[in-house]
C-alpha cells in the first residue's frame, strides 16, 4: 500500500510527513511518500492533498503542474481511490471559492469556500486555534470520534455545502463552521489533523485502513 501526500509548494508537508508515517507504522498502512510525480500519484492506493495560503494560489499551484493534477483528478474520479484534502487541500474539493476573486475548485463535493462571518463581534478572523468538533454524520475515518473532540484550525474561510448530508461534523464559532466533508471516497478536513494530537492522529490511522 502507498500513500501520496502532494506536494505542489502550496504547504509545509513535514508535520504531515511525520504524522502519517507514524500512525502507517501503528496500523500497518504500507508506505507514505511526499511526491510531485505524476507517475507515483498513478501508482498511489490513496492521495493527500494538503493546502496552506490563499484558495487561488493552491489552485494555480497545482494546476499549474498539469500533469500531477490529472494524475491526482484521475486517481480520485476514474481509479476511485481514497483522497483525503486537508486545509485548503479540502476546500479544493468545492465548486467555487470565493477568497479575492471566484474560483472553480474540482467539485467533488457541491458547495462554495466562503469568509468565516461569525456572529459574535468579539470572536476573530482567522478561526485559530482548538475547537470542540460536533459529529454531524458517522463515517469510518471518524471511528473512535466523538463530540467534543478538539482539533486545530487555521483558517478564514469555509466550506458551506450544498448538501447536508455531505457535512460529516462542524465547529461553533460564532455559528456553524464546516470541519469534515465527504462523500465515495473523497474526505476533507478543514483542520489540521497532523497538528491534532490523539484525535487527529486517530483520523488519520483511520484513513490509512479505509476501504470505501
Amino acid at each position: 500500500m502507498l500513500t501520496a501526500l502532494i506536494d505542489y509548494d502550496s504547504g509545509n508537508l513535514h508535520s504531515a510527513e511525520k504524522a502519517f508515517e507514524r500512525m502507517a507504522r501503528e496500523v500497518d498502512g504500507g508506505k507514505i511518500t511526499v511526491t510531485s510525480d505524476p507517475d507515483v500519484v498513478a501508482r498511489a492506493d490513496r492521495i493527500v492533498l494538503p493546502g496552506d495560503g490563499a484558495f487561488p494560489h493552491c489552485r494555480e499551484e497545482l494546476f499549474a503542474r498539469s500533469a500531477l493534477a490529472e494524475a491526482v483528478i484521475e486517481a480520485v474520479t476514474v481509479k476511485a481511490r481514497p483522497f483525503l484534502g486537508i486545509c485548503v487541500g479540502m476546500q479544493l474539493m468545492a465548486s467555487t471559492g470565493h477568497e479575492y476573486e471566484e474560483t472553480p475548485g474540482f467539485d467533488w463535493i457541491a458547495g462554495d469556500i466562503r469568509k468565516i462571518a461569525p456572529n459574535d463581534p468579539t470572536l476573530k478572523v482567522p478561526h485559530m486555534g482548538w475547537n470542540d468538533l460536533v459529529i454531524d454524520t458517522p463515517h469510518p475515518v471518524l471511528e473512535g470520534i466523538a463530540t467534543g473532540d478538539h482539533a486545530y484550525f487555521v483558517h478564514s474561510y469555509a466550506m458551506q455545502v450544498t448538501n447536508p448530508a455531505e457535512r460529516l461534523a462542524h465547529v461553533d464559532y460564532g455559528g456553524d463552521v464546516t470541519a469534515i466533508i465527504g462523500k465515495d471516497n473523497v474526505i476533507g478536513m478543514q483542520f489540521h489533523p497532523e497538528k491534532s494530537q490523539e484525535a487527529g492522529l486517530r483520523m488519520i490511522g483511520n484513513f490509512l485502513t479505509w476501504a470505501p
